[in-house]
């Protein structure tokens, strides 16, 4: 497995690079975002671990950049930040999975196989579209469309939309949104579930058939 470290801490990289090494990963060190670039430029990686404060080209931005050329590497960020709104943050901007410094070098190395394993698994899907009345998603370029018309979802707009299309005519909790989507246990008492609804339920049409079903004190559901 290739692995492109994005860390500027020298400290923080070799004592990465030393202990990924021995569990038998190829590492690739970027110490800059614009470093970081170049490699993902012209090389293909399994993952991206990424720290946010970079100098000059930071995380968040490297982040939106990643995603803006359609590279849908999992991307997951090591970083000192643990507020719940730098999480949100990174995790609205495209990442994958975030965990805060200091970490348990075993949960690491868990949190990669999880990522690398669930983007395995969706690349061997053998239907790359997902449909519901006039709406189609093509999985293999994250592309939603509606009448032929395509609607431009944020990365986060996009998981959460074709998760519930994958999940069709099934009742899902906003804990299990939250947890899928998100990528971390969150206070039940967040509305982050019910505001990233609202604005998926903004950018597609529902005049012909309604999409998106509120089941109250439950969840969100799509159906035929």
């Amino acid at each position: 497995m290739n692995i492109l470290l994005v860390e500027d801490d020298q400290r923080i990289s070799n004592f990465l690079i030393k202990g990924l090494s021995e569990a038998g990963y190829n590492l690739t060190l970027a110490d800059s975002g614009e470093k970081a670039r170049e490699f993902l430029h012209t090389y293909d990686f399994d993952i991206i671990l990424m720290d946010i404060m970079l100098p000059g080209l930071d995380g968040m931005q490297l982040t939106q950049i990643i995603r803006f050329k359609g590279n849908y590497t999992p991307i997951l960020v090591l970083s000192a930040l643990n507020s719940p709104d730098d999480k949100i943050k990174m995790l609205d901007m495209g990442a994958d999975d975030y965990l805060s410094k200091p970490f348990h070098f075993e949960e690491l190395i868990s949190r990669i196989k999880a990522l690398t394993r669930r983007n395995k698994l969706s690349y061997q899907k053998e239907d790359q579209y997902l449909s519901c009345g006039n709406i189609v998603i093509d999985t293999d370029l994250h592309k939603v469309t509606q009448n032929d018309k395509e609607i431009e979802l944020s990365p986060t707009e996009y998981k959460l939309f074709t998760f519930l299309m994958e999940n069709k005519n099934k009742v899902l909790s906003r804990t299990q949104i939250l947890h899928k989507v998100w990528g971390i246990d969150f206070d039940n008492t967040t509305n982050v579930v019910d505001v990233y609804i609202s604005y998926v339920r903004n950018k597609i049409d529902e005049t012909e058939q309604k999409i998106i079903h509120t089941v109250k004190g439950t969840g969100y559901l799509i159906k035929d």
